[in-house]
């Protein structure tokens, strides 16, 4: 069995990771996570700039494409497709896990090809199109799932119903090192942080009309950029409480997120996970956000956060205000909050990680199918060729 210091780990992502997104920041985070740890962990995913850690292998640029009531930025095209293939042949990994095995893009065609020992992590909850109509070509490819992974309760639930098998229920992590050391941005006054695509689902029109009740002094930061953007911020160029930021580096959000007195969460619907609850938890900053499934596996209503009915303004107003003017009951939600954070580390999760890792790469489930099908040789050969060495 492979030692944990010696497994090479593909770790493929198929949203492109100059975009902000959910899965996006699992991904990188547990790939450096893991790396610190001593497994050498490479991401392939789709990337329209420069790569944003020297571990990421580029697969080309996304195409913007309708997901789940969203705009999930994926790369189905055959470039992207090539890209996979070739890296997955030269670098012969020793396992692969892939991030949404099925989404379209380089995770589907490393699901196709499965070169190494698959684990896969499943984080999508709600409806899918690519399971409602490709059960033909999805059931018979998840069988050469290793180990299977899902982020929630409302991600199992879909995926048992559309592929069924066992799976591992492992919460997504949130690297807390670093929210608790960031510096707060400097406030003038009460303020409200929302962070999030905007579009309907994530209910920014709701904690919009939600302010016309606050007082005059309570400012809102708004964070991200969506295809709301446009029509909400001509429908708010009155107000001057509200501030939009257009899309944040990872530093300012943190900064932002700490030093805010709430962070808001208004969703609608559509979330299978409340990682961004989490990270401001870990922030210490006090929470009011959508009592969906989703974020009630991460929190619970007065006891570290304040939780209200999905699309609720009235509930919303409320739950601000006594937010931003009960100080016991923010202090009280913070502690608590804090210490919930510590339930969702990302260093425990690499670890679990890095079990599964030791346990399937040497499980034997290696397919017996190791030639390339490029002209040209894997990268070790090619390396061991050039020393002279045997290539056999």
């Amino acid at each position: 069995m492979p030692d944990t210091d010696c497994l090479r780990v593909g770790m493929v992502c198929p949203y492109s990771l100059s975009v902000p997104g959910g899965v996006q920041a699992q991904v990188l985070g547990l790939a450096r996570e893991l790396r610190r740890s001593g497994v050498e962990v490479r991401v392939l995913a789709p990337c329209d700039g420069p790569p944003p850690e020297t571990f990421v292998t580029p697969l080309g640029n996304s195409l913007p494409t309708a997901a789940n009531g969203s705009i999930a930025p994926v790369a189905p095209d055959p470039a992207a497709a090539l890209r996979t293939m070739r890296v997955l042949f030269e670098e012969q990994f020793d396992v692969l896990h892939l991030h949404e095995p099925f989404a379209p893009g380089p995770t589907a065609t490393a699901m196709l090809l499965h070169p190494s020992p698959v684990v896969a992590t499943f984080h999508a909850a709600g409806e899918s199109a690519s399971y409602r109509y490709l059960p033909w070509m999805i059931k018979p490819a998840a069988r050469n799932i290793a180990h299977r992974v899902v982020v929630s309760k409302d991600a199992l639930a879909l995926v048992e119903e559309a592929i069924g098998g066992e799976y591992e229920v492992l919460f997504n992590g949130v690297e807390l090192d670093t929210y608790r050391a960031a510096e707060p941005y400097p406030t003038s006054g009460p303020t409200i942080f929302f962070c999030g695509r905007h579009e309907e689902r994530k209910g920014l029109e709701v904690l919009i009309a939600a302010m016309a009740d606050l007082g005059p002094d309570v400012r809102l930061w708004v964070g991200s950029s969506g295809p709301d953007t446009e029509l909400l911020t001509a429908a708010t160029a009155d107000d001057p409480r509200i501030e939009w930021l257009g899309r944040l580096s990872d530093h300012e959000k943190i900064a932002r997120l700490k030093g805010a007195d709430v962070f808001c969460a208004p969703s609608l619907r559509g979330e299978s996970f409340g990682v961004v609850l989490i990270e401001a938890m870990a922030a210490g900053t006090c929470i009011v956000a959508s009592s969906l499934d989703g974020y009630r596996n991460v929190a619970t209503d007065d006891v570290d956060a304040l939780l209200v009915p999905p699309g609720d303004v009235e509930a919303l107003t409320a739950a601000l205000q006594r937010a931003l003017a009960d100080q016991a009951t923010a202090e009280r939600l913070v502690e608590k909050g804090s210490r919930r954070a510590d339930d969702f580390s990302m260093t425990t999760l690499a670890e679990h990680y890095a079990r599964i890792y030791r346990e399937v790469a040497g499980s034997g489930q290696r397919p017996s199918r190791r030639l390339s099908p490029w002209p040209w040789p894997p990268r070790v050969r090619q390396q061991r060729r050039a020393v002279g060495r045997p290539t056999a």
